[in-house]
C-alpha cells in the first residue's frame, strides 16, 4: 500500500486560517478541533477543511506546506481560499 500525504488548510468560522500537512486527514482533523490538543486551533470553532492536496511522496508535501506558509503561499491563500 502506498502512503499518502496531504497537505492541508482549515478555516474557522471567525475566518482564522491554519495550515498543515498530515497522514491521517480525518484524524489530523479531529485533533485540530479538540481545544486540548491543538496549540495553534484553540481561538476558533468551527473549523472545517478548505484545501486539500494529496502528495505520494513526503518531501514534495513538507514543500508544498511550508510554500504555503510562505509570504508568497500566504497570499495564494488569501487570493483564491
Amino acid at each position: 500500500m502506498t502512503k499518502k500525504y496531504y497537505v492541508y488548510i482549515i478555516q474557522s468560522k471567525e475566518g482564522y486560517k491554519f495550515t498543515g500537512m498530515t497522514e491521517n486527514l480525518e484524524q489530523r482533523l479531529s485533533q485540530n478541533v479538540n481545544k486540548s490538543l491543538s496549540f495553534w486551533t484553540k481561538r476558533g470553532t468551527k473549523w472545517e477543511i478548505v484545501y486539500t492536496e494529496e502528495f505520494l511522496d513526503l518531501k514534495k508535501a513538507k514543500e508544498k506546506e511550508e510554500w504555503l506558509k510562505s509570504g508568497i503561499g500566504k497570499e495564494f491563500i488569501n487570493r483564491n481560499i
